[in-house]
């Protein structure tokens, strides 16, 4: 992922849009591998945020951290995470990639940096502040990002890591993915403050909001913040404005959406909305975006392949995941 274009190019039209469809093509799948039972555990998708995941990790190195929440899936493939052992692991498999004991929202893949996911609503926010916070101490020019939702924001440990990071200047990125809920309430309910940038604004950092929807303009913005932060001047925040096609998790009855509102957000879908730009900028053209839907439908189900034949975790293996340290051995 280093050395990625900072303006948009053929090249990596091509790996944003491969890496959408990806997604989008796995958590569909997952999907209806939950509600066939296979897939196991509270489950929650990302439909109609793909773009901010892929805008965002496709520009990030592997020794890069990032940090996720429970909608973690999309952050996980677009960082580099192998899909075979990402499905494994949602299937509560030992070829997963925390030996299925983890499942969707505690997600680690450390090879590609990524460091966590949580269940606990803006759970790795904090940890993400430490993490920077190392990274400046050894001026290792290695740069940590974390996603969370709009809802997040009202927790206590977010205005205290934004706190810090301004204080200490930390290489620190926030992106917000603000699709409006806080799992099922609207943001009006819960805050009279409407963008999440403005929250940040009395700590005089970079900070700008963007349609999450549009591809382009969350790549360039995130660009040049990524530039900002190896730089060495941080904190910075990103807020994307996206939407979830789905409900708060697989299974939600939804009674809380507006069908208006989804039926405009079906018209700003990323997907359609880049390969269109993609065609038109002739950075593709139709046989290659088909080839790479298919590419991508290809894999996942590879993975599944390779998921249902990876074996359940053997009677006792937790006793070896779980350690402690005393006086300093292990």
């Amino acid at each position: 992922m280093a050395g990625v274009a900072a303006q948009l190019d053929a090249d990596t039209a091509r790996d944003l849009l491969a890496t959408m469809w990806r997604i989008r093509h796995f958590e569909e799948r997952v999907a209806q591998l939950k509600r066939s039972l296979q897939v196991h555990g509270l489950i929650h998708l990302s439909i109609g945020g793909e773009g901010v995941a892929a805008a965002v990790c496709r520009q990030l190195r592997d020794d890069d951290a990032l940090y996720s929440g429970h909608r973690a899936h999309g952050h996980a493939i677009a960082k580099g995470a192998p899909l075979e052992q990402l499905l494994a692991e949602l299937m509560g498999r030992s070829g997963g990639l925390c030996r299925g004991v983890g499942g969707s929202m505690h997600l680690v893949d450390r090879r590609h940096g990524l460091m966590g996911a949580t269940g606990v609503v803006g759970g790795n926010i904090p940890l993400a502040l430490g993490n920077a916070l190392a990274a400046h101490l050894r001026s290792t020019g290695q740069v940590t990002v974390v996603f969370f939702g709009d809802g997040a924001v009202q927790a206590g440990h977010f205005g205290e890591t934004v706190n810090l990071a301004a204080l200490w200047e930390l290489p620190l990125i926030l992106v917000c993915e603000n699709n409006g809920f806080a799992e099922f309430t609207p943001r009006s309910a819960h805050t009279p403050v409407e963008r999440v940038s403005d929250v940040v604004a009395p700590y005089g950092f970079a900070r700008e909001t963007v349609e999450g929807s549009d591809v382009a303009a969350v790549w360039e913005a995130f660009a040049r913040f990524l530039k900002t932060a190896r730089d060495g001047h941080g904190p910075l925040l990103l807020e994307c404005l996206t939407y979830r096609r789905r409900g708060h998790y697989e299974g939600d009855p939804e009674q809380y959406r507006d069908p208006v509102a989804e039926e405009e957000w079906s018209r700003r879908d990323p997907l359609a909305r880049f390969e269109e730009r993609a065609l038109a900028e002739r950075w593709l053209d139709q046989p290659q975006v088909r080839q790479l839907q298919d590419e991508a439908r290809d894999a996942v189900e590879q993975a599944v392949a390779f998921a249902r034949q990876s074996p359940l975790p053997e009677p006792g293996s937790d006793h070896q995941l779980v350690y402690a340290t005393v006086d300093g051995e292990r």
